[in-house]
C-alpha cells in the first residue's frame, strides 16, 4: 500500500565535498514538481538527511539487498523515477528503472555505455570513427593485438571510469606491465568484467568531454570540458576548463557525431558523459558514460551557464523534457592537486576565495593520515583542488596555476606498494557501513 507522496530513488549520495550541489538542486526541483527523494546509501545519512524524505541504508554493491531495498521503498510509495551519478552504480540503477517502470538509460543503453569493449563494436558498425581495438583475455593476446593494430596502443579496464587503470604501452616492451596494470584495475569493478584487458590504437590529440541530457533518445547538449592530463605513461586528469560560449558547442559534425552514437547505444533517458578525441579525421567518440560528468564538471558547468544539473536529471529520470537555455556566461575551471611521490597526508592549506585573482573555491580533499598512491599502485590520488573563473580560457588557466601555487602540502613519503599487492579504490567514493557488508 503506498503513502500519500511519490519519490525518486537516489543510489548514492556520494560525498558532501562532490556531490551535495546536485542533491540540493534535485531535492529543490522534486518538490517543485510534487515528488521527494528517497536515499538508498552504503552509509547513514548525516549531511544529506535534510534533502530526503527518507532513507535506506544498505551495502549498495550487494545487488540482491539493493534490490530488495528498492522493492520495499516501492511498495510503500510510487516510485516515479531513479537517480544515479556513480559510476559503479550506472547498471543496478538502469535495471531498476526498467523493473520499476520509469524512465532510465534502458538496458541497451547502460550496457552501450558500461562495457566499453561493447562500446567499440557498436561505434564501429556505426560508421563513427573509431580507433582499432581487440579484446584480449591475456598478456600473448595482448601482444598479438597490439602487433596487428600498431603501437603505440592504450590498455584499459573493460568497465572502469576515471582513467583508472588506463596505460599507453609505446613498444612490446611495456606492453605486457600495462596489460598487467589494467587487468589488475579491472578487478575492482563488476564482476562479469573481470579478467583481460582492451588493447586500443593510440590517438593523438586534445580530448574534451560534453555532459548532455537525453530525452525519448533525443540528445540535449548542456556543456563542454576541455580536459587536462598528465602523468604518462598513464592518463590522470588533472583539471577541466569549461567555457559557456566554446565554439565546439556550435560545431554540427561533433555534436552529430555524440547524438549518434547515443542512438547506436540505445540510450533513452538521462545525463551522460561523453569524451572525445579531436583528430585531424574529425571527432572521435572515446567512451560514454552514463551518468553525470565527475571532477566537478557539473558544478563548473552550472556556475557558467547556470543549467543546473541537478534539477536537468530530475526532469529525464520523471519523463520531463528538459528546458536547456544558459542564463549565464563565462569561463570556469578547476585544478586538481597532486603530491609529487606516494605520502601519507600530513596537512593541507589552500587558499581562501580572494586570495588570488578570480578564485572562487578551494578545498582539501583528503584528511590527514590519508595515504595517497600515485599509478599504478593507486588512482586519483588528489589533496585539493581550486577552482577559477575568468573571461577567456587562456586567463583562466594562467588563474588555475596562480591558485595552485597557493596550496600547500606537507606529507611523509612512502614507499609504493610491492608489485602484487591488490589494487585499492581511492578515497571519496561510495562507502559501505561495517555492518552493512
Amino acid at each position: 500500500m503506498t503513502t500519500d507522496y511519490d519519490v525518486l530513488l537516489v543510489i548514492g549520495s556520494g560525498l558532501q565535498l562532490y556531490r551535495e550541489y546536485l542533491v540540493s538542486s534535485a531535492a529543490s526541483r522534486a518538490r517543485t514538481l510534487g515528488h521527494e527523494l528517497w536515499l538508498i546509501n552504503g552509509t547513514k545519512p548525516t549531511w544529506q538527511q535534510k534533502y530526503f524524505a527518507g532513507w535506506s541504508v544498505v551495502n549498495v554493491f550487494n545487488r540482491d539487498k539493493l534490490f530488495e531495498t528498492a522493492r520495499e521503498v516501492a511498495a510503500r510509495h510510487q516510485v516515479v523515477g531513479v537517480l544515479c551519478w556513480d559510476e559503479p552504480m550506472v547498471i543496478s540503477s538502469a535495471e531498476m528503472a526498467d523493473e520499476l517502470g520509469v524512465p532510465g538509460l534502458s538496458l541497451e543503453g547502460v550496457q552501450g555505455c558500461r562495457d566499453k569493449h561493447r562500446t567499440r563494436r557498436l561505434l564501429t558498425a556505426a560508421g563513427l570513427h573509431q580507433p582499432g581495438f581487440a579484446m584480449s583475455a591475456s598478456v600473448q593476446e595482448a601482444r598479438e593485438a597490439a602487433a596487428r593494430i600498431g603501437y603505440p596502443v592504450v590498455v584499459k579496464p573493460r568497465a572502469l571510469g576515471a582513467s583508472i587503470g588506463v596505460v599507453l604501452a609505446a613498444d612490446e616492451a611495456e606492453l605486457d606491465a600495462a596489460f598487467q596494470v589494467a587487468e589488475d584495475a579491472g578487478f575492482v569493478g563488476d564482476s562479469h568484467f573481470h579478467g583481460g584487458a582492451l588493447v586500443e590504437e593510440f590517438i593523438a590529440g586534445p580530448e574534451i568531454s560534453v555532459d548532455g541530457a537525453v530525452y525519448k533518445g533525443e540528445y540535449l547538449p548542456m556543456y563542454l570540458a576541455r580536459k587536462q592530463t598528465g602523468m604518462h605513461p598513464y592518463f590522470e586528469e588533472l583539471g577541466h576548463v569549461v567555457d559557456a560560449a566554446d565554439p565546439l558547442l556550435s560545431d554540427a559534425t561533433l555534436i552529430d557525431a555524440i547524438a549518434t552514437a547515443h542512438r547506436t547505444l540505445g540510450v533513452e533517458y538521462g545525463i551522460t558523459h561523453t569524451e572525445i578525441k579531436l583528430t585531424g579525421k574529425g571527432p572521435l567518440i572515446v567512451e560514454v558514460n552514463g551518468r553525470l560528468g565527475g571532477d566537478f564538471i557539473p558544478y563548473l558547468g552550472k556556475l557558467v551557464t547556470g543549467i543546473d544539473p541537478g534539477e536537468v536529471l530530475v526532469d529525464v529520470s520523471t519523463g520531463l523534457r528538459p528546458t536547456l537555455v544558459a542564463s549565464r556566461s563565462g569561463v570556469a575551471g578547476i585544478r586538481f592537486g597532486y603530491p609529487a611521490q606516494n605520502c601519507i597526508v600530513t596537512s593541507i592549506s589552500v587558499p581562501e576565495p580572494g586570495a588570488s585573482p578570480g578564485l572562487v573555491t578551494a578545498a582539501a580533499m583528503v584528511a590527514p593520515g590519508t595515504e595517497l598512491r600515485l599509478p599504478p599502485g593507486g588512482y586519483i590520488a588528489r589533496h585539493s583542488f581550486v577552482v577559477c573563473e575568468a573571461d577567456d580560457r587562456e586567463t583562466c588557466a594562467r588563474r588555475l596555476t596562480a591558485a595552485s601555487s597557493l596550496v600547500h602540502l606537507v606529507a611523509e613519503p612512502v614507499a609504493p606498494p610491492p608489485v602484487g599487492t591488490p589494487f585499492e579504490m581511492p578515497a571519496g567514493l561510495l562507502e559501505v557501513d561495517e555492518d552493512e557488508r
